[in-house]
């Protein structure tokens, strides 16, 4: 199974990929890491991001999606760019989950990646959107996505 992470931030979406097959988690290689939206008030803006990161997840053969939710209100609270992105995200027929930064946390002192982040083929700024898919992918193997 192969699943995108994704961290929303302003307006842009990083992404990592993680796939998980005969018990071997892999990073495959992808020709982006992350999609911007320069003018969230446009509908064109948002159609060409909506168009863009759906023809990855169809050209990458993606299963699920996977985001890191963030807080709707007070001092934390995401963007509205950012809301706009996970809507047009989530207008897919791929399984979009989102997850809270606290549930990622827990799963990840419970069961932390047996790899070095610095070992992937992986940019720093990927981290997040790596460890939401990895948490959603033991998810799926333990029964409780």
């Amino acid at each position: 199974m192969k699943i995108c992470g994704v961290e929303l931030k302003g307006g842009e979406a990083i992404i990592s990929m993680l796939t998980y097959e005969g018990e071997t988690y892999n990073v495959p290689a992808c020709r982006k890491i992350s999609f911007s939206v320069s003018n969230s008030n446009e509908t064109e803006s948002i159609r060409e991001f909506h168009f863009a990161f759906h023809k990855l997840m169809e050209d990458y053969r993606v299963d699920q999606i996977v985001i890191i939710e963030r807080e709707q209100k007070g001092k934390l609270a995401g963007s509205a760019t950012s809301f706009k992105l996970e809507a047009a995200i989530q207008i897919t027929d791929l399984p979009v989950s989102l997850i809270s930064p606290v549930a990622i946390k827990e799963q990840l002192k419970r069961n932390p990646p047996q790899v070095d982040f610095e070992s992937l083929d992986l940019k720093r700024v990927q981290q997040n959107a790596f460890d939401v898919a990895y948490v959603q992918h033991n998810r799926i193997i333990f029964g409780k996505a």
